[in-house]
């Protein structure tokens, strides 16, 4: 895991999570401002009654590290202290915790160093017995599909430049990359039971960026209206993804999509759990506190059955 403390000079993964925050800040330069995400009133995912001792670790990237909420424990890594590991962790009583998740990581990540963050798979040990895993979008270059997208939204803002651009010749080129991930992550998957054979492990879904019914919010991000329901699809295709691979290889999948609706990018502060723009609550177009207590909420949903 991370060091807990940083030698002189740039802190472990400084420039992925750099990478991680590229797209961001360049959203920010191109959507308008956004209003200022109000406070949200906390609330506790209810604890889970354990028959044994938990040993948890949590893998994945920036959707579960939280990059922007405070408090940030690791700011090289984008990890808050309320991110959705972290609900999780107080609310089963964990008798060990250790959180490894970090902006910018893709499943290679899992295996092999993310620069001089060590592969997140060696957190694991033969005694742990719960594993989250959340990854799979850095795979697709997600932050870049979601910029260029917004930089195409001025151009032709009334059609669909983002979705043309990603299907010329007929080729699907979003498809192609979340068919490619499937075998890797399913290498994960198997590597995480191979080092951890007792543990339950969930790979946790995605949630909903844009709106469920496909509608713009141009005001607030400056995409053209037919690239929405196009992301919406290809977030949604994704996650299919993720379950089918986590049925195949011994997980449960935890659904943070349909939660989420209603509560996408498009939604007003106070109402919305992933914010268009870097903000006090939390980095561009990730999850802010209200979105990884939703997402903890899933994960204990699951748990229990």
């Amino acid at each position: 895991m991370p060091p807990s403390s940083q030698p002189a000079g740039a802190p472990p993964g400084r420039h992925a999570a750099r990478r991680a925050f590229t797209a961001a800040a360049a959203l920010a330069a191109l959507i308008g401002a956004a209003t200022a995400a109000s406070a949200i009133p906390a609330r506790t995912p209810v604890a889970v009654q354990t028959a044994a001792d938990v040993r948890y670790v949590a893998l994945g990237d920036s959707f579960s590290s939280g990059p922007g909420i405070p408090e940030q424990t690791d700011p090289a890594c984008g990890r808050s202290s309320v991110n959705y590991p972290a609900l999780v962790a107080r609310a089963v009583e964990a008798d060990s915790f250790t959180d490894v998740t970090c902006a910018g990581a893709g499943t290679s990540h899992m295996t092999a160093p993310q620069e001089s963050v060590p592969p997140q798979l060696d957190a694991l040990r033969p005694d742990t017995t719960l594993v989250t895993l959340g990854i799979g979008g850095n795979d697709l270059d997600l932050a870049g599909v979601i910029t260029r997208c917004v930089l195409l939204g001025h151009v032709a803002p009334r059609g669909a430049p983002c979705e043309w651009s990603y299907t010329l010749f007929g080729r699907d080129e979003i498809g192609s990359r979340i068919d490619g991930t499937a075998p890797r992550l399913a290498a994960v998957l198997d590597a995480i039971h191979a080092r951890s054979p007792d543990a339950r492990v969930l790979l946790v879904g995605y949630p909903a960026i844009f709106p469920e019914d496909g509608t713009a919010c141009r005001e607030t991000v400056t995409l053209a209206e037919g690239d929405f329901p196009w992301l919406r699809d290809k977030a949604k295709q994704l996650n299919t993804m993720l379950a089918r691979q986590a049925g195949k290889h011994g997980a449960t999948y935890v659904d943070a999509y349909g939660p989420s609706v209603g509560h996408d990018v498009c939604r007003p502060a106070g109402v919305r759990w992933i914010e268009p723009e870097e903000t006090a609550s939390a980095a561009g177009f990730h999850p802010n506190a209200a979105g990884h207590r939703s997402t903890a909420d899933a994960v204990l949903a699951a748990l229990t059955r």
